[in-house]
């Protein structure tokens, strides 16, 4: 198969994960006869830098003609000085709403070998967590109107968070798909108890719950969604939830799975088209120092080459090789105790490299 890949590196520790990924892909066409072509765009805070703009025309033009797009990380400090419409993180919005990525899917599992770096009680996690955060994307408040305005010389801000049914609906679908192909176990967040956005969003869920007559599905206030994801994880299996909710809910969820540095995602469109990227942020105060994680971008591509382009052996290789590798005992600075050996960004690349088998 002949794969046309956008790759836009980003910022901070972007650069060096995004290469150890493309290491993978590589070993994965060499041992399966793929033929991936890379076209690199600039997206974020080098963007800025280079050509005063963080998401400039051509990056989505080649995005919107490749088959599928790998994303490192945008931002950092350098650009907080920046208006919020100019900052390198507008990059991001700019490529789901571009792209129509509308659905963010976002897997919490907890490698065996890891479980001991996971910040709850054994008994609580005894038998693994595996859980996924089905997260809509290209609406609510990061999307709303928002603003400043000033009043009787007092200012005020606003951001507003709004959802039209079409994008629920869609979302839905998606949370209901994904959990008939899981333990059909489906938990909405939202907060109805206050909110006519959640209130609404709650309503449209009640309504396409009843074409999943199988799945079962319960409500709970994004409050308590927080307090039972450290109480009792293990009850989740798809949690569905609005842009705001699901960004916090799953990155409580990585470090209740051990570390933000292990967690891949997918955002998706119609099709399956879709950009691939670890949930981590750009890290600047590690970038350039060989000690940032790059298995949560490493695993985001193989759910690229299972979700995408349907290449199931090849997903399962990857990760089978990153699970070697955490076997053998390899850690990187997030992952390691004070007593282990840390092992550097490219050595771990290497070491994944290495345990691919067909």
């Amino acid at each position: 198969m002949n794969i046309n890949l956008s790759v836009i590196k980003g910022d901070g520790i972007g650069p060096e994960v995004t290469e150890e990924a493309i290491k993978v892909l590589d070993k994965i066409g060499e041992l399966y006869n793929h033929s991936f072509e890379y076209k690199y765009v600039l997206a974020g805070g080098i963007a800025i830098d280079e050509i005063g703009n963080c998401l400039p025309d051509e990056t989505v033009n080649v995005c919107k003609s490749s088959d599928s797009v790998i994303l490192g990380a945008v931002g950092g400090p350098k650009w907080d000085h920046l208006p919020g419409s100019e900052r390198p993180e507008m990059a991001l919005l700019g490529l789901r709403k571009a792209l129509n990525l509308y659905a963010n899917i976002r897997p919490a599992l907890m490698f065996e070998s890891l479980s001991d770096a996971c910040p709850l009680k054994e008994e609580i996690v005894q038998g693994g967590l595996n859980l996924v955060v089905v997260r809509e994307l290209t609406g609510g408040i990061y999307f709303g109107d928002k603003g400043r305005k000033k009043e009787n010389n007092k200012e005020t801000a606003y951001d507003v968070e709004q959802y039209w049914d079409y994008e629920v609906e869609r979302i839905a679908r998606v949370g209901f798909d994904l959990a008939m192909n899981r333990s059909k176990r489906l938990t909405s967040v939202d907060k109805a108890n206050v909110l006519e956005s959640s209130r609404m969003w709650r309503s449209i869920v009640n309504k396409i719950a009843k074409e999943y007559p199988e799945v079962e599905l319960n409500h709970q206030y994004v409050d308590n969604a927080a307090m039972q994801l450290v109480r009792n994880p293990k009850q989740f299996d798809v949690i569905l939830t609005s842009n705001i909710f699901g960004d916090i809910l799953s990155d409580e969820a990585s470090q209740v799975t051990g570390s933000i540095g292990m967690l891949p995602s997918s955002s998706l469109s119609n099709g399956n088209f879709g950009m691939y990227e670890p949930i981590h942020g750009s890290a600047p105060d590690i970038a350039g120092k060989d000690v940032a994680n790059p298995m949560a971008t490493i695993l985001s591509c193989a759910m690229m080459l299972r979700t995408t382009f349907n290449l199931k052996n090849e997903a399962r290789a990857i990760e089978d090789a990153v699970n070697k590798t955490l076997n053998e005992g390899y850690r990187t600075m997030d992952i390691a105790k004070p007593w282990e050996e840390v092992t550097g960004t490219k050595k771990i690349g290497d070491m994944i490299v290495q345990n691919i088998k067909p």
